[in-house]
C-alpha cells in the first residue's frame, strides 16, 4: 500500500511532534516542512529526511499536511492548502474567529477536501471509551492546570488549554449550552491565564470547568455524574474509573451497594491515533471524527465563554472604582 505523503506547515514544538509521528508512521511518509524561519524547517526536515519548502511548493509533492502554525494563520494556510487539493489537519483552535472558521470549512466544501481539526483528547483512549461509557451525563467537574510556558500566549487559556474540555462536555452532552456564566483573569500575560466556567444544557446538564495555566503542578480530570453512575478520568495516565449503584429490587435504599471498575483501557499516544484517523478519513473520504463544521461549532462556545469573562472583569472594575480602599 503507498504511503500518504504529508508535509507539516509550522516547525515549532508541536510541530516538531507531528513531523516524529508521521516519521514514525507506518502509512505516511514526511515529504516537506514549511516555516517562515528557513533555519527552524531545514533542521525539521534534516532529522526526518524531509525538503524544507515554501507553501507555494507543496502542491503536487503532498497530499495532505498539517497546519500547526499559530492561530491567526490557520484560515490563510489552510484554505491555500484545501484549494490547491491538499487534505488538512489544523492544529486547535480552527481559527481566532467565527467568520474565519467559516470560510476555512465553506473552501474544504468547496474543493472537496478532508478537514480535520486538532481536538487532540478526543483520541485520548480514555476518553474513547468514556463516549462509549456515557449514558445521561448530568454533571460534569473538570480540571485543566498546567505549569506556565511561553508557547500559545497569543490565545487566552480559554482557547488553549479549556476548548479541549468544552469540545468533550459538547460531544457527550450532545447540545449546545443555554447558559454560561464565567469569570478569568490575566496575571502573567496579556490573554486571560485562568478561568472557570459553567455551562447549563437545556435538559438541566451543568459543566463545571477550570483551566489555568499558571498552576504549580499539571493536572489534567474529568469528573463525569450521570444516573446510578460516577466516571472519574485522568487525562495524563488514560485511566477511567467508574463507580456504579448496584441494581436489583432487593437492595437498600438507605445503603446501596456501591460497584467500582477501572475500564480496560489500551493506552496510546493520542497524537498516533489523531494521525490514523486523519489517513483514514483521506482514504475513505469520510468526514472526520473533528470536523471542521464540529470545531466550529466548539469555538462558538469558546468564544461566548470570553465574551461573558469580559463582562464579569467590566463588573469588577467597576467595583474596584466604587468601593476599593487600599
Amino acid at each position: 500500500m503507498s504511503k500518504t505523503r504529508l508535509a507539516v506547515v509550522g516547525a515549532g514544538q508541536f510541530g516538531k511532534n507531528h513531523c516524529r509521528v508521521i516519521h514514525e508512521c507506518e502509512r505516511a511518509e514526511l515529504r516537506a516542512v514549511v516555516d517562515i524561519d528557513a533555519a527552524r524547517a531545514a533542521e525539521a526536515a534534516s532529522l526526518y529526511g524531509a525538503q524544507a519548502l515554501s507553501l507555494d511548493e507543496l502542491a503536487g509533492q503532498v497530499e495532505a499536511a498539517v497546519v500547526a502554525a499559530p492561530t491567526v494563520v490557520h484560515e490563510e494556510i489552510g484554505c491555500r492548502l484545501l484549494a490547491a487539493g491538499i487534505d488538512v489537519l489544523v492544529e486547535k483552535p480552527i481559527t481566532p474567529d467565527l467568520a474565519s472558521a467559516g470560510r476555512l470549512v465553506e473552501t474544504a466544501e468547496r474543493y472537496g477536501r478532508i478537514l480535520q481539526v486538532g481536538h487532540l483528547e478526543r483520541f485520548n483512549p480514555a476518553v474513547v471509551e468514556l463516549e462509549r461509557r456515557a449514558t445521561l451525563p448530568l454533571f460534569f467537574e473538570i480540571h485543566r492546570l498546567n505549569l506556565f510556558s511561553p508557547r500559545s500566549l497569543d490565545v487566552d487559556v480559554v482557547l488553549d488549554l479549556m476548548i479541549h474540555d468544552v469540545d468533550i462536555v459538547l460531544a457527550l452532552a450532545g447540545a449546545a449550552p443555554c447558559e454560561i456564566r464565567a469569570a478569568g483573569i490575566s496575571i502573567l500575560s496579556p490573554k486571560v491565564d485562568i478561568a472557570n466556567v459553567r455551562l447549563q444544557f437545556p435538559n438541566g446538564c451543568v459543566a463545571n470547568l477550570t483551566a489555568s495555566r499558571i498552576s504549580t503542578e499539571r493536572v489534567r480530570k474529568l469528573r463525569l455524574f450521570q444516573p446510578q453512575q460516577y466516571l472519574s478520568l485522568d487525562y495524563a495516565r488514560q485511566d477511567l474509573a467508574v463507580f456504579s449503584v448496584a441494581e436489583g429490587r432487593d437492595r437498600d435504599p438507605a445503603s446501596p451497594a456501591i460497584g467500582f471498575e477501572q475500564a480496560a483501557v489500551a493506552k496510546a499516544e493520542p497524537l498516533k491515533l489523531q494521525l490514523d484517523a486523519f489517513l483514514d478519513s483521506g482514504a475513505s473520504r469520510n468526514p472526520p471524527k473533528c470536523s471542521g463544521a464540529s470545531a466550529r461549532h466548539t469555538l462558538e462556545v469558546a468564544l461566548a465563554i470570553l465574551d461573558k469573562i469580559r463582562e464579569h472583569s467590566e463588573l469588577v472594575s467597576q467595583s474596584l472604582v466604587a468601593g476599593w480602599k487600599p
